[in-house]
C-alpha cells in the first residue's frame, strides 16, 4: 500500500531524570515501550532526539553561584568588571549575573539596545525612531534612557530588566553602573577587564575588544569551562547554554555528549535491529512573530548527533516542478514525472532553479527546531522525541 503520511513527530514520555541515572537505557526503554503501546513500527533512519536538559541532569552537570563567583574572581581579578551584551532572561542569565557580581567589587553593565541579541526589547522601535537617538553611536546612561523611553517591561514576563539586573548586582554587594551602547569598545572607557556575555557574536566581540586595548577579555564560554571546587563544567561552552536550577545553582549545558548518542544508537540496534539516528537538542532556531524573540539562546541547537545527521537537505521544490518543468501535465502523469525527476536528482542542487525556496539549513538545526516545538518547555513530560519519515520524499 502507498504511504499517505510523511514526517511524524512524537513526544515520548519518560521518568523524571535524576543525577546518575542510566539515561541511554531509559531512552531506549521509553521508545520501545511507546512503540509497543502505540502500535508503531521502528524503521531504519528514524530519529531519536533527547533534550539537553535531561542529559545534563543525568550527568549531574551543575554549578553554584559561589562556583561562578570563584571562577570570575580568579580570571578577572575581582575588582571592576565590564559585563556587556547579556541577554535579558531570569532563566538564562540572572543566576549567572549573581555569580559574576559576587566575584567583583563593581560591575559596569552595558546593555545593547533597542533589544538584546535574541530579540528581548528594552525599547519600542517606534519610540526609538521618534527619540532621534542613534543606536549605532549614542551611549545612554540610565537617566537618559528613562528620560527618552521610561519604564519598559518585558512583553511576556512583565519584568523591567534594567531595575532587575541592577538590584541583583547590588544584592551581591557589588557597586552597579548601567549604560546602554552597541559598540563593544565603549566599555573600555570604564574598565579594561571585560566579560562579554553575547552568545552567537562572542568571538567578534572578543576580537574587537582585544584589538582596542582590553587587558582581560573573556566570554561566557571562558567561565566554568573547568570544574571549580568539585562543580560541573562544560569544556566547550562554559556558562553558555546554562539554565536556572535553583536560586543558587545553574544547570550547565551537557558535555561529553557523543558517547551518549552512540550508546543509544547501539542499544536500539541490539534490541530491535534497526539503525536509528540519535541527537541531543536544545533551543530551536526560530523567531517568535509576536514577541520578536529569537528562540536560540543556547550556543548551538544540537551539541551531539550520530553521523547520519550531518549535512543539509537536498530537495527540489514540488510547486516549481509543477508550474514550470511539467506545467502541461496533470493527474497520474504529473505524479510520475515529478517522482522520476526526484529519483534522478543529483547530490548537490545548490544554485539550481528546481531547489529555490527550499531550506538549506543544517539537518540538526531543522530537526532540533521540530523537537523543541514538539516537546515544549513546560509540563508535557516528553523529553524524548521520536521522528519518522523525515528523510522520505514524494518518490518513495
Amino acid at each position: 500500500m502507498e504511504r499517505t503520511v510523511g514526517t511524524i513527530s512524537r513526544g515520548i514520555r519518560a521518568p523524571i531524570i535524576r543525577s546518575g541515572d542510566d539515561l541511554a537505557t531509559i531512552v531506549t526503554d521509553s521508545v520501545l515501550a511507546a512503540a509497543e503501546a502505540e502500535k508503531f513500527e521502528i524503521r531504519d533512519r528514524d530519529i531519536i532526539a533527547v533534550t539537553e536538559a535531561v542529559v545534563a541532569r543525568a550527568q549531574g552537570n551543575y554549578a553554584t553561584v559561589d562556583n561562578i563567583a570563584a571562577d570570575v574572581k580568579a580570571k578577572l581579578g575581582g575588582g571592576h568588571i565590564g559585563v556587556i551584551f547579556p541577554i535579558l532572561s531570569r532563566n538564562r542569565f540572572a543566576i549567572c549575573l549573581r555569580g559574576i557580581a559576587r566575584g567583583a567589587k563593581k560591575i559596569t553593565l552595558m546593555l545593547s539596545y533597542p533589544s538584546d541579541e535574541v530579540g528581548n526589547h528594552l525599547i519600542d522601535l517606534d519610540k526609538l525612531d521618534e527619540s532621534g537617538v542613534n543606536p549605532y553611536s549614542d551611549v545612554l546612561t540610565v537617566e537618559r534612557y528613562r528620560e527618552f523611553f521610561g519604564e519598559n517591561k518585558h512583553t511576556f514576563t512583565g519584568v523591567d530588566y534594567v531595575d532587575y539586573y541592577t538590584s541583583l548586582i547590588r544584592e551581591e554587594g557589588a557597586e552597579a553602573e548601567v549604560i546602554f551602547a552597541n559598540n563593544p569598545k565603549v566599555i573600555l572607557d570604564y574598565t579594561k577587564n571585560v566579560l562579554a556575555c553575547d552568545i552567537h557574536t562572542r568571538a567578534r566581540t572578543k576580537r574587537i575588544l582585544k584589538a582596542a586595548g582590553g587587558e582581560v577579555v573573556l566570554t561566557l564560554d571562558d567561565i566554568m569551562n573547568a570544574p571549580v571546587d568539585g562543580s560541573g563544567c562544560n569544556e566547550n561552552y562554559g556558562l553558555l547554554g546554562s539554565n536556572k536550577a535553583t536560586e543558587e545553582t545553574v544547570k550547565l549545558f551537557p558535555h561529553n555528549c557523543e558517547e551518549f548518542v552512540l550508546n543509544v544508537q547501539a542499544q536500539m540496534k541490539a534490541r530491535c535491529g534497526k539503525n536509528v539516528e540519535v541527537m541531543i537538542y536544545g533551543d530551536g532556531a526560530f523567531k517568535d512573530p509576536v514577541g520578536k524573540i529569537w528562540e536560540l539562546a543556547d550556543p548551538v541547537v544540537s551539541p551531539a548527533y550520530t553521523p547520519g545527521l550531518v549535512g543539509t537537505p537536498n530537495e527540489v521544490k514540488l510547486k516549481y516542478l509543477a508550474d514550470n518543468n511539467f506545467a502541461s501535465l496533470s493527474g497520474d502523469e504529473l505524479k510520475a514525472a515529478i517522482s522520476d525527476f526526484i529519483k534522478a536528482k543529483g547530490d548537490n542542487l545548490v544554485g539550481s532553479m528546481e531547489s529555490q525556496g527550499t531550506t538549506p539549513r543544517r539537518l540538526t538545526d531543522l530537526i532540533g527546531s521540530l523537537c523543541d516545538l514538539t516537546s515544549g518547555s513546560g509540563d508535557k513530560g516528553t523529553p524524548i522525541v521520536f521522528i519518522q519519515g523525515y528523510f522520505d520524499n514524494y518518490a518513495q
